[in-house]
């Protein structure tokens, strides 16, 4: 029988991520007027300050894998639950627009210590042979934080100030997220002898030693295309949908996003075992790809534009699973914190700067022109990952 890691954990950890990424990310974009109105900035400004962020959270990355390997993740998701709290009570209390803006950065450096990245990695540590599987059922559950957290928000922002749902958030961050963090950190640490053999063998990498440089930067580069193509497309998709022709029916067809992203982790998850992590990676960038073709090409057509919302969450899905089985299959378990680090930085990089430079190719060029320049950013990615695998293939052929 395959080592597995405990429900349990896979479980908390699934509810973390579900907090995490709704307090954290996903009631911005709801939370952003009250905060433009307060502040005495447009709604522009607001989501300019956030992209900054997210570029500058990127840029952590690579320290905060660093950080995970030589402490270890859930010791990390543990101090960051608490810089979240700190950070969101700071942002909720902020007097001036400097102290927003910076509290906004911090935050953003924190999500780098608590989201999928960090979660990936405590459950590579826990039980390598059984990350993958683990990987994907934890996305599965995160992959709900979207829809519970954007009602919650639209609920409590009809009632309460920004500055007092994000007090309210932080102390969700500090009861639970915490909590939890810190009960995952002392179970590693009091079983770190109690598992021996295949549950504690540690992963090697499909790609050779003289490989993984290349590999390295051709799978930063994907998932970097990847992460530019979605930004633009989730950023921009009621506006882009509304300015197409259809009106009130765009934030519907919008919706059709969520179920798709979460759909496509279930059926990997009952089906997807016979796909490596580089086809699965593949898969996701020609959905994403084809979503995007699909909406330049069916114009007004509501079955098309239903149709490019299903693909592109069915992509999203599909893609977060890769953003952690694929690091793994290629590079093995040694240094997964550090490498997974470096991509995340290169994927965050990309989709902070994605809205600005989409909205300008939209702007100047028009909406066909971007979104077809948009898919063919998507394209290129696959072809990097296309490159990867048969590069992996080659090596495991001349060492048989």
């Amino acid at each position: 029988m395959k080592p597995a890691i405990p429900m349990a954990t896979v479980a908390a950890l699934g509810l973390t991520q579900i907090i995490g990424y709704g307090t954290l990310y996903y009631s911005f974009s709801i939370l952003a007027p009250g905060m433009a109105g307060d502040l005495g900035l447009n709604v522009e400004q607001i989501f300019g300050i956030f992209s900054a962020s997210l570029f500058v959270g990127g840029l952590s990355a690579p320290f905060v894998g660093g950080w995970m390997d030589r402490f270890g993740a859930a010791t990390i998701m543990t101090i960051g639950s608490a810089i979240s709290a700190l950070a969101l009570l700071l942002c909720a209390w902020s007097p001036s627009l400097a102290v927003f803006a910076a509290s906004i950065v911090f935050l953003e450096i924190a999500s780098g210590m608590v989201q999928y990245q960090a979660a990936f990695a405590t459950l590579v540590e826990s039980r390598p042979a059984a990350a993958a599987r683990s990987i994907t059922c934890l996305t599965l559950i995160g992959g709900f934080a979207s829809t519970i957290f954007w009602p919650i928000a639209a609920v409590l922002v009809e009632h309460l100030t920004w500055r007092e749902i994000y007090t309210a958030y932080a102390a969700l961050n500090l009861s639970v997220c915490l909590p939890i963090h810190y009960w995952i950190m002392r179970g590693r640490r009091s079983g770190a002898g109690a598992f021996t053999g295949q549950e504690r063998k540690a992963i090697v990498g499909t790609l050779p030693a003289d490989l993984r440089q290349r590999g390295m930067v051709l799978v930063s580069l994907a998932f970097a295309l990847q992460g530019f193509t979605l930004s633009a497309m989730l950023t921009h998709m009621v506006p882009l949908l509304t300015t197409i022709g259809f009106g009130t029916a765009a934030v519907v067809i919008g919706s059709l996003f969520g179920p798709a992203q979460v759909l496509s982790r279930l059926i990997n998850m009952a089906f997807g075992a016979t796909l490596s992590p580089p086809r699965l990676a593949t898969l996701a960038a020609a959905l994403i790809a084809a979503a995007v073709i699909i909406l330049g090409a069916s114009g007004t057509w509501l079955p098309g534009a239903a149709a490019f919302a299903i693909c592109l969450g069915l992509g999203s899905g599909i893609n977060s699973i890769a953003q952690g089985s694929l690091p793994l299959w290629l590079f093995g378990s040694a240094g997964y914190g550090a490498i997974t680090g470096r991509m995340t930085a290169a994927r965050l990089a990309a989709g902070a700067i994605a809205p600005f430079a989409f909205s300008v190719l939209v702007e100047r060029c028009g909406t066909s022109v971007a979104l077809m320049a948009n898919a063919c950013f998507g394209a290129l990615g696959m072809a990097a990952f296309v490159a990867v695998a048969a590069a992996a293939k080659r090596a495991a052929v001349a060492t048989s």
